[in-house]
């Protein structure tokens, strides 16, 4: 959507901060991101939201749904100045929420944290819902077969397997955690490196576990896995939550990465450490059969809340759901408990 190649110019910046300098990232985001001063709509729209406008003319969907902060925000600002006709829905995909999520001229926002409903409602003043965060079924219904697994990328059989991800980019301190959970002697990390060919060479000459890049059956190696180690509080720990893996984040990544792995740590679906003492004690507790189900329990919770595609859905005619609902009074609740899908009327 961007001009002169800008949007590929600002992915390769964001890449090289979270990878090379993540100083430098955290200083942008709590400058523009959460800081006080901070402008409540990104300039960055302006440059975007002309070629957006002509791409929804020549498609005419029924309706716009954004998935990241500054999509958000290009759809806000052309909705709330007459240039997009049909609804925008926001649904959000970290489980904390920066104020460039956030844009009144949306129709509605959809959840998977239910601790943050109430706050999005505020700034916003639309209706805001708690959606079950959007997962793969099959992540719900991989057997769990460890010694397989364990057989299958050349470890002990026996060996109690911990997926360690620093996402497609393999960010962060991924060889540190690695090699506390080699020190331990008592777990053995499977370390997913996504594209990250540097990272590979550097587990792999360091002895490390097996060193893995794309896979196509993550849920399977999470079916066979002890436990997750992540740093982003994104959708691969949705994805551990789906499958019923208990979630570590460990050493979190700047910015919105550390916010989100303290609102799940909060909301009680995973823990966050800091070093490798804290790491170790939190994957150890897991071996109490209370523990582990508490912690299920609670991020399975997560998933009896609407399905995301329940809230999508609008009429021809722009009519939002859930909002005409709120207004009559018939919608219960919103902030804490969304709708059963049975209870979403439509337009003829």
């Amino acid at each position: 959507l961007f001009p002169l190649r800008l949007g590929t110019a600002l992915r390769r910046g964001y890449r090289w901060m979270i990878l090379r300098a993540p100083w430098l990232y955290e200083l942008i985001y709590q400058v523009f991101f959460v800081g006080k001063r901070a402008p409540g709509t990104s300039p960055l729209t302006v440059l975007a939201a002309a070629r957006l406008r002509r791409l929804v003319d020549g498609w005419r969907p029924d309706e716009v749904v954004s998935t990241f902060h500054l999509a958000a925000q290009i759809t806000g600002r052309l909705r709330e100045r007459g240039g997009l006709a049909c609804p925008s829905t926001v649904l959000v995909t970290d489980f904390a929420v920066h104020r460039l999520w956030l844009h009144r001229g949306n129709d509605r926002y959809l959840c998977p944290n239910p601790d943050i409903i109430g706050y999005i409602a505020a700034c916003t003043g639309q209706p805001a819902l708690r959606c079950a965060p959007v997962v793969r079924p099959v992540f719900g219904r991989a057997v769990a077969d460890p010694g397989r697994m364990a057989r299958s990328v050349g470890v002990d059989p026996a060996a109690r397997l911990v997926l360690v991800s620093g996402g497609s980019w393999g960010a962060g301190e991924i060889v540190a955690t690695a090699r506390a959970l080699v020190r331990s002697g008592r777990y053995t990390p499977l370390v997913l490196c996504g594209d990250n060919a540097e990272l590979r060479r550097r587990l792999r000459a360091a002895g490390l576990g097996p060193a893995l890049g794309w896979r196509d059956d993550v849920p399977e190696l999470m079916a066979a896995a002890y436990a997750l180690v992540d740093n982003g509080s994104g959708l691969t720990c949705e994805e551990a939550f789906a499958a019923g893996l208990p979630v570590v984040i460990h050493r979190p990544i700047s910015g919105h990465g550390r916010d989100g792995a303290r609102a799940m740590a909060a909301a009680g679906v995973s823990a966050c450490t800091g070093d490798p003492t804290a790491l170790l004690e939190a994957l150890d507790l897991l071996d109490d059969a209370r523990t582990r189900k508490r912690r299920a329990d609670r991020a399975s919770a997560l998933f009896r809340s609407m399905p995301a595609e329940s809230g999508l859905v609008s009429s021809p005619k722009g009519r939002v759901l859930g909002l005409d609902e709120r207004r009559a009074g018939q919608l219960d609740d919103a902030v804490g408990q969304a709708p059963d899908a049975d209870r979403l009327e439509h337009d003829p």
